[in-house]
């Protein structure tokens, strides 16, 4: 089953729930916050991004930019930087959609739609 962890007060999660539900595609949601992605499905959604590590990260957040991560990131280790994206939902793109085939960061409907067979 697709698992999408999503964040309530994200007006963009919102609205990735509601296409799944429009689309009759059964996912369990995640509180991103609460329960960031472990560390085997951040490793699934860097190889799908082709390592693009500041693709996982919500490089808008409050989090990303009290940590100085926009200048730190790009000097990290992969494992570092999903070491702590394990331990900070916060700091994890959402919506962050995953199953054996699917790995979606962020919500566009066309990339959805194509990547979910809608």
């Amino acid at each position: 089953m697709l698992k999408v962890y999503t964040y309530a007060k994200c007006s963009t999660c919102r609205n990735a729930v509601k296409f799944l539900q429009s689309q009759n595609i059964p996912f369990k949601d995640i509180p991103i916050r609460e329960t960031p992605p472990s560390l085997k499905e951040l490793q699934g959604m860097l190889s799908a991004y082709q390592g693009q590590i500041r693709k996982l990260f919500n490089t808008s957040g409050l989090d990303y930019r009290a940590a100085g991560l926009g200048v730190k990131l790009p000097k990290m280790k992969d494992k570092d930087a999903l070491s702590l994206l394990t331990t900070n939902g916060n700091l994890v793109k959402r919506p962050f959609a995953i199953d054996e085939k699917t790995h979606l960061v962020g919500f566009d409907e066309t990339v959805w739609r194509n990547a979910l067979g809608k």
